[in-house]
């Protein structure tokens, strides 16, 4: 779960963009300023207070501040009709940059510091059911319901509502969407707007159970979404399968001394820790034959050239 659910929600994140017709390769750089945002928000504020009000309100901060970053690429992509993959790239380089140099003029060093008190040991009654339990209920973190909730209001949003057809309608055909009415510039900003929050979400929610300090990284966990996203095939159900695909590769990558069977077999560490990105390619390239990606996607929409 810990590995899963970050990638969970950010590539639910990069699913809105993408939907709407911007391509968003900058989810990890909205991740670092997320987590760093979120991180700073804890550090400074968890001795007044401690435990879950904390992380909530972190969250919250983590999200703002991912909204506040993917804007730009936003305008860029909108607006001044860019090339979305330089856009996304030009903010994957700031972001780490800006924390670093921030964490620095705040504290002289670029670690961030904070005290882990939002584990939840058990749940009552349901950490007790066999299977179950111990995978969702024990040692958990409320940012793993909150990806399972995100999970079905993503679902409900994308199909059930007129803003999730209009959305999906701006990423495949914005003329016609366009010629019934539908404001294909308000619609694209909104799907970057999403994916920033919850990209921003996405950052705070894989440092806090895998670490006690933000470096200014998240391992390299966006361009990991950006795979889930594809194996996905931006259908949320299907991002679900594959962020799990992609968390078991990467526990496998991890914890794989704890696990007796592997540790004995002659195999060198680094193979175990190729473990991921072996699987992202192995991933995409089967995946990319049967693309079912927004048509419109990474393509300016010019209002007065149709």
């Amino acid at each position: 779960m810990f590995f899963s659910i970050p990638l969970l929600i950010v590539a639910l994140g990069g699913m809105f963009a993408e939907r709407s017709g911007i391509l968003n390769i900058a989810l990890e750089g909205i991740m670092i300023i997320g987590a760093f945002c979120g991180i700073l928000f804890i550090h400074t504020y968890q001795a007044a207070l401690p435990g879950q009000p904390a992380l909530l309100l972190a969250i919250l901060v983590a999200a703002a501040s991912g909204v506040l970053a993917a804007l730009p690429h936003a305008y860029a992509s909108v607006h001044l009709k860019a090339n979305q993959i330089i856009s996304g790239t030009a903010l994957n380089m700031f972001a780490p940059a800006f924390a670093i140099y921030t964490a620095r003029m705040l504290r002289t060093v670029q670690q961030i510091p904070f005290i882990n008190q939002f584990r939840i040991d058990t749940v009552p009654f349901l950490g007790d059911l066999p299977v179950i339990g111990p995978l969702f209920f024990q040692r958990s973190y409320i940012t793993t319901y909150m990806g399972f909730i995100l999970l079905v209001i993503s679902w409900v949003v994308l199909y059930k509502t007129s803003f999730g057809l209009r959305l999906r309608a701006c990423g495949e055909h914005p003329q016609a969407a366009d010629s019934v009415g539908v404001n294909v510039y308000a619609l694209r900003y909104a799907g970057v707007a999403i994916s920033g929050a919850l990209a921003g979400m996405g950052g705070l929610v894989f440092i806090i159970p895998t670490s006690t300090n933000f470096n200014a990284t998240v391992s390299g966990y966006g361009f990991l979404a950006l795979a889930v996203l594809i194996f996905g095939q931006w259908r949320p159900w299907r991002i679900l399968g594959a962020a799990f695909f992609f968390g078991l590769m990467k526990t496998v990558a991890s914890s794989y001394s704890g696990i007796s069977f592997l540790s004995s077999l002659p195999i060198n560490s680094t193979v175990y820790k190729m473990i991921p990105y072996l699987a992202t390619l192995v991933a995409l390239a089967y995946s990319s034959q049967s693309s079912m990606a927004p048509r419109a996607g990474g393509v300016p929409y010019d209002k007065g050239n149709r």
